[in-house]
């Protein structure tokens, strides 16, 4: 079934949890919106496996701990066998990130964390952000895992939808000192972690440097930067406030932190700002880009990859603008095509690619600036 069709009836949901509570508040909040319906409840993977072929679902939420097999184990089967759309269900602990981006790999399509306290009151405060991921989840692109891939190193308030002026204003590019360094900044949202890791590992180790905003908790951004330095040629660190921009080395924004890209002198630098969120995210893309637009203008390289909404597509325009060429994922290997999609509506796309031709076709265009 395509997007369309899939947003043109109710979606139903199977909820696999084995703690009551949160098997209670996630069909009260699901079941709150006259779009989803609750079609059942499990409580481990072998329950889920009967439902699922009882009740054909639409999407799954999934719990990564699991009794009688692990959350995993059951996702890993459940993608080579019969793929569907999964949001995970996971805890905001070390453990907790490990295992929900090991879910991501093997094609969740997204995750909604769970507190280690008082959680029915925080999964009440986020319920519009369940529903729309649960909404997303059935639109998405889901593809078969073909194979095994092997362990790596009371309602929610809804914020404005602030625009990056809110945390830098729109101005033109500055004049710095000359420079040669290049900069590549990549944004992304659902469906990104695995599209950012695939762009990464295809760089080689002196590729210019990279700043990245992907949509991700605060609890989870440094295991997400741990896990791609492990299996990338580039050093990937969680950024820090002044921490220098190096060929060779890719800059991760820090979850609930927007990442901004300075000149000093001569360098560029890391900026982290706890201004407001933006477009309702922090990190945010368009934060990130308008500053790589303004301070590093034509030397930069800019890439939007797969996400929900629109973030970034106004700022990879300003990029765009000032002289940077633009890159954005392609519909068919896009996990969701908002965000690339809002970017070429917004004309500031140069190339439209799948995501294995990305890395390639920067390398490349990179070196025919340089030459």
């Amino acid at each position: 079934m395509d997007g369309l069709a899939a947003m043109s009836k109710n979606i139903r949901v199977l909820i696999i949890d084995d703690s009551a509570l949160v098997r209670q508040m996630l069909t009260e909040i699901l079941g709150s919106d006259r779009r989803i319906e609750v079609v059942g409840v499990a409580t481990d993977p072998y329950m889920a496996r009967d439902k699922i072929k009882k009740l054909d679902p639409d999407v799954l939420t999934l719990d990564v701990e699991m009794p009688k097999m692990d959350g995993l184990t059951f996702l890993s089967n459940l993608m080579r066998l019969r793929p569907m759309p999964v949001v995970m269900v996971s805890s905001l602990t070390d453990k907790g990130a490990d295992a929900t981006l090991r879910a991501l790999e093997l094609g969740a399509v997204d995750f909604v964390s769970k507190p280690k306290s008082d959680l029915a009151h925080t999964l009440e405060d986020y319920s519009e952000e369940i529903i729309e991921k649960v909404k997303t989840a059935a639109a998405a692109q889901v593809k078969p895992l073909v194979k095994e891939m092997p362990l790596q190193r009371g309602g929610m308030n809804v914020a404005p939808r602030l625009s990056a002026d809110a945390v830098i204003k729109k101005a033109a590019p500055a004049k710095h000192f000359r420079t040669t360094d290049r900069v590549i900044a990549i944004g992304a949202s659902t469906g990104g972690t695995e599209a950012i890791k695939q762009v990464l590992v295809r760089m080689p180790a002196d590729a210019p440097g990279i700043v990245i905003s992907q949509h991700i908790p605060e609890a989870f951004s440094e295991p997400f930067a741990r896990r791609l330095d492990s299996i990338c040629e580039m050093r990937v660190f969680q950024a820090e406030d002044g921490q220098q921009i190096v060929p060779g080395s890719a800059y991760i924004a820090p979850g609930n932190r927007h990442l901004l890209v300075a000149r000093d002198g001569a360098r560029y630098v890391c900026r982290l700002s706890d201004g407001p969120p933006v477009n309702r995210h922090r990190p945010s893309v368009d934060v990130m880009f308008r500053s790589v637009a303004q301070n590093v203008g034509q030397n930069a390289f800019g890439a939007i990859l797969t996400g929900m909404g629109n973030d970034g597509a106004a700022g990879l325009r300003e990029m765009h603008d000032a002289g940077a060429e633009t890159v954005a994922q392609d519909e068919r290997t896009s996990v969701v095509w908002g965000m690339p999609g809002e970017a070429v509506k917004h004309g500031g796309v140069d190339q439209v690619l799948a995501i294995d031709a990305i890395a390639d076709h920067i390398l490349a265009r990179v070196a025919d600036r340089d030459g």
